[in-house]
């Protein structure tokens, strides 16, 4: 598909997933902008654009993946040096919304850094989000500025459609993913299921009960951020134990910190399915994790907020 791009719309790259930016300007028939990120000798970034940005109509392509402090004043820097630039419409393209988990005071004294961060960028001078998947769907009401927040369901369930499992069964692996599983075994015309744990006194182990048929059957574990991989490997081996025939999992953001790649390995998981959102070193390219680009639909949703024209139809 050829996209139309007028002369003021620019688009760069920073740190974060620089593979996925330049897949982005491919899909779109663009070069990615000119601009350096050094540091001085203490460590402070530096950013220089290297062309004029005065009156252009900008996007900004940036995970707040790990290191998350480093790419998120990455991100403000770049949206200030923009801003005093002249540039006319500065449109932040976030694949990951990093700083999300804590998205209310689930206790005293604690912060809510999704409002924070959402604060930051605003302050800063972003004049527009596309995002994917925020962690609580209440994250897009803190922002004060035009939110597009993209599915990675959608991504994910082509790739499980195409492989026409037999005897399949979406299951959430905690209560909380039911609607994230809903949609996709809706997608999929499939039953559904999920792990129901409750934790019966405090310091004894979560009682762990599935809800739905399993036996022989195929088993679609859906998340939204894997991190750890603990929850998602635990609730594969005990699908088995219990009669699941294979145990696919997928996830849109694929954080993998600690030993979540040899808990993969080592766990009853047949397939993890990932998309690109957060860029994967090839030291955690195992060959059970499959990574799916969401490159095609961000340069879609790109090109549809610089024409002007209706973005719904990709939320469908």
């Amino acid at each position: 598909m050829a996209y139309q791009l007028r002369k003021n719309f620019k688009l760069f790259s920073l740190n974060s997933n620089p593979e996925l930016a330049q897949e982005i300007a491919d899909k779109l028939g663009c070069e990615l902008g000119k601009n350096s990120i050094t540091h001085f000798s203490d460590g402070e970034i530096r950013i220089h654009i290297e062309e004029s940005v005065r009156g252009a109509e900008v996007y900004v392509v940036q995970s707040t993946s790990q290191p998350g402090t480093e790419h998120v004043m990455e991100l403000l820097i770049m949206i200030d040096a923009l801003k005093r630039a002249s540039a006319d419409s500065i449109t932040v393209v976030m694949p990951y919304y990093g700083y999300a988990r804590q998205d209310r005071k689930a206790s005293s004294r604690e912060p809510i850094t999704a409002k924070l961060v959402a604060n930051m960028l605003v302050k800063a001078g972003a004049t527009h989000i596309i995002t994917m998947d925020f962690h609580a769907p209440q994250v897009q009401g803190f922002f004060n500025i035009p939110v597009d927040q993209l599915r990675g369901g959608k991504i994910l369930s082509e790739h499980f459609s195409n492989k026409k499992l037999e005897d399949a069964i979406v299951v959430a692996p905690d209560n909380g993913g039911l609607g994230r599983a809903r949609k996709l075994a809706d997608h999929l015309d499939v039953p559904i299921g999920f792990i129901d744990k409750r934790r019966m006194q405090p310091g004894e182990p979560d009682s762990m009960n599935i809800v739905g048929d399993i036996q022989g059957k195929n088993v679609i574990i859906i998340v939204d951020i894997i991190d750890t991989a603990a929850t998602v490997s635990l609730a594969a081996n005990l699908l088995v134990e219990n009669g699941a025939k294979g145990v696919y999992a997928c996830c849109t953001h694929a954080v993998l910190s600690g030993d979540s790649i040899q808990r993969i390995e080592e766990s009853a998981i047949t397939e993890l399915v990932v998309t690109n959102t957060i860029h994967i070193p090839e030291n955690k390219r195992i060959p059970k994790i499959t990574i799916l680009s969401v490159a095609p639909l961000l340069a879609e949703a790109i090109e549809h907020v610089h024409n002007e024209k209706s973005v719904s139809p990709l939320f469908e």
